[in-house]
C-alpha cells in the first residue's frame, strides 16, 4: 500500500516546506486554540490523556494542549514545520511534546491507543478517497469512545451554488497583507489545487470510518466546518 499512496509532502503545498514562510506562519494564521481545547476538556481530555495532532504546523495547538495532558504527538509532513516544533519543544519547561515528520497516511503510531486526535486545516490536502482512508486510520488510533476534533475548509453550500459560494468566501476573507492572512491569490490557488470537499460528502466518510458526529458547526459564509466526533466503530 505504501508505494501506491500519494506523496503527502507534495500535496502539502510548497509554501509549507519553505523555512522563511514557516517563520511567519504563526502571525499569518493568528490561531487561538482556546475553543478547541475547551471542547476536548469537556469530553474528558486531561492529565492522563495522549493526543495526536495531525497537520500540526508550528505546534500552536500541540503546545497549548500539552499544558493539560500527559503527551502530545505533533505530526506534520513539512520538515520546516517539524523543525519549528522541535525548536519550541527544546525550550525549558516543555517535555511532553514530540514531533514526527509524517502525514495522515504515513504516520506509524508507537504506543497504546490515544484518547484524542486533533486536526485543523490539513485534511483538505488529500483527495476524497484518501480522506476516507485517513479518517479510518485515525479511528484505528483512538480508544473506544475517544474524540476526534476536526476543523477544515469544508463547503456547506450546494454544488449548484459553488461558483457564487467560493467567490463570496474569497471576497470576504482575502487579506491585502500576506504576512497577516491569506491573499486572494492564495485562496484561489487553494480552490484550484487542493481538495476541499462538501459537508455532505465528508460526514458520511466520518460515519464509515467509525465516528459518530457529536457536534457540527458550519461557518455562515459556507466555507468552514468543525466537528467533534466520538469513535464508535465502523458501519
Amino acid at each position: 500500500m505504501a508505494e501506491r499512496r500519494p506523496d503527502e509532502t507534495a500535496h502539502a503545498g510548497p509554501e509549507h516546506l519553505d523555512p522563511a514562510y514557516v517563520a511567519g506562519y504563526d502571525r499569518k494564521a493568528a490561531f487561538d486554540p482556546a475553543e478547541d481545547l475547551a471542547v476536548l476538556r469537556s469530553r474528558g481530555f486531561g492529565r492522563g490523556s495522549t493526543l495526536v495532532d495531525f497537520g500540526a504546523g508550528t505546534g500552536t495547538f500541540a503546545f497549548a494542549a500539552a499544558l493539560y495532558c500527559k503527551r502530545v504527538i505533533a505530526v506534520d509532513v513539512s520538515p520546516a514545520m517539524v523543525a519549528a516544533i522541535r525548536a519550541k519543544a527544546a525550550r525549558p519547561g516543555t517535555s511532553n511534546v514530540g514531533a514526527v515528520r509524517a502525514g495522515f497516511l504515513g504516520y506509524a503510531h508507537d504506543g497504546e491507543p490515544v484518547e484524542a486526535i486533533y486536526t485543523r486545516n490539513a485534511l483538505h490536502h488529500l483527495p476524497d478517497a484518501w480522506k476516507a482512508i485517513a479518517l479510518r486510520r485515525m479511528a484505528d488510533l483512538l480508544v473506544e469512545g475517544g474524540t476526534l476534533r476536526l476543523r477544515d475548509l469544508v463547503f456547506s453550500f450546494e454544488p449548484a451554488d459553488a461558483e457564487a459560494g467560493i467567490r463570496r468566501w474569497i471576497d470576504a476573507t482575502a487579506s491585502d497583507d500576506p504576512a497577516r492572512g491569506w491573499t486572494r491569490a492564495e485562496l484561489e490557488t487553494h480552490v484550484r489545487e487542493e481538495h476541499s470537499t462538501f459537508t455532505w460528502l465528508l460526514e458520511p466518510m466520518l460515519a464509515r470510518a467509525g465516528f459518530e458526529i457529536v457536534t457540527s458547526a458550519y461557518a455562515p459564509i459556507g466555507a468552514y466546518a468543525d466537528y467533534t466526533c466520538e469513535k464508535t466503530g465502523p458501519i
